[in-house]
């Protein structure tokens, strides 16, 4: 099945399953490290790599808190 998908497919498919999965693998083993030692330089390592995944599996229109080129909620109030 995997050999009748055309290249650009199979990798979005990579891509869109294998990065977020690679992402959170990552943080776990991140977490699970500082849990039993404590923060050191691996699991910062380990977690931001997950984050850095993380931003960049969520797509360009993604919106950030804290991002001021987010798309603003337009039934707010403007002050």
């Amino acid at each position: 099945m995997w050999a009748f998908l055309s290249a650009r497919l199979r990798w979005w498919l990579i891509l869109a399953i294998g990065a977020p999965l690679l992402g959170w693998v990552l943080g776990r083993i991140g977490d699970v490290i500082e849990s039993r030692r404590g923060p050191n330089a691996l699991s910062r390592v380990l977690q931001t790599a997950r984050g850095w995944l993380r931003r960049r599996s969520r797509g360009p229109l993604a919106r950030r808190a804290g991002d001021p080129a987010s798309v603003r909620d337009t039934g707010a109030p403007r002050r």
